[in-house]
């Protein structure tokens, strides 16, 4: 199981994450004398683009969340636990029995609440069943029961109970449209808008459907705080920073994916999609996966 993190919850608009008790820790490159303290956002989700919010966010029914319980566990959770961070692997989804859970984004010391989830309602999106890493923070807002539904069985899931099924799999489509459309994920781009390099970034995460947030280099006027934090020159960007943490420096398509994972759920020991080419041999297909900048662009 998790080890849950200590937190203070207080209500602000935003989540900061500061230290305390030793001021000069972290200057001393001391983070092990540092205590961190989170402060929980306020549930004021950012509002939704589409109008579907019921198919976005249901609430199942009774019937239905019994349906669910056979293919998951019960469990407790306190208020602060969190359940999934950002870059997590095999992500199982969360059913509210009672209390509520809370969906955050994390980014440079700050949180943006992007839901609130209460009874009868679940957690995921679509990266639960490509088996992408988490590109959201889920915590516990309060204490309650929920019950955990591992990722295996949200595939076993789909493929047994297409009626109950239909439910998660449309809201998970929808969610994953809203984070695209709103540009909140787990990645940040820094680039000119004039930079054929920055363009070939935003086409690569485009065409592999992963959602960002876009800092214009001439219009944003924080812009250059924000490459003085992590240390990069104006004539290094455009800079891709993952997770908050990691920095690449005008990076190739597979550094990126390299950094978000894309990829890591094909098995390449197995050839899939076998079709006749010209020769009469049968070929496989493959992902795009050449040298160079634009390698590795989604087939």
């Amino acid at each position: 199981m998790r080890k849950l993190a200590h937190y203070v919850a207080k209500p602000m608009s935003v989540a900061k994450m500061r230290w305390v008790s030793k001021p000069d820790c972290l200057l001393a490159g001391n983070e092990a004398g540092c205590t961190r303290i989170v402060v929980m956002a306020e549930p004021t989700p950012i509002p939704l683009t589409a109008s579907r919010a019921e198919q976005i966010y249901p609430i199942l029914s009774s019937t239905q969340i019994q349906r669910l319980v056979a293919h998951g566990q019960a469990r407790s959770v306190h208020s602060g636990d969190i359940l999934v961070e950002p870059g997590d692997r095999e992500i199982p989804i969360f059913v509210v029995i009672s209390g509520k859970l809370e969906a955050v984004r994390p980014s440079f010391g700050q949180e943006t609440l992007i839901r609130t989830f209460g009874p009868g309602q679940f957690t995921g999106e679509l990266n639960t069943l490509s088996g992408r890493r988490a590109i959201v923070r889920i915590r516990a807002r309060q204490d309650g029961q929920i019950i955990e539904v591992a990722r295996d069985n949200v595939l076993a899931l789909v493929r047994a109970d297409a009626e109950l099924s239909e439910i998660p799999m449309r809201a998970f489509i929808l969610r994953r449209a809203e984070l695209l459309a709103q540009g909140i994920g787990d990645v940040t781009l820094v680039g000119s808008s004039y930079s054929a390099e920055t363009l070939r970034i935003k086409e690569f995460l485009t065409r592999n459907d992963h959602p960002y947030t876009y800092i214009n280099l001439e219009h944003d006027p924080a812009v250059q705080n924000l490459l003085d934090h992590f240390h990069v020159s104006v004539a290094e960007t455009p800079v891709v920073i993952c997770r908050g943490e990691t920095v690449l420096r005008n990076p190739t398509n597979s550094e990126i994916d390299g950094c978000l994972g894309f990829n890591e759920e094909i098995d390449e020991t197995r050839v899939r999609g076998l079709r006749k080419g010209r020769s009469g041999n049968r070929v496989g297909s493959r992902c795009d996966c050449g040298r160079g900048r634009n390698g590795l662009r989604r087939a």
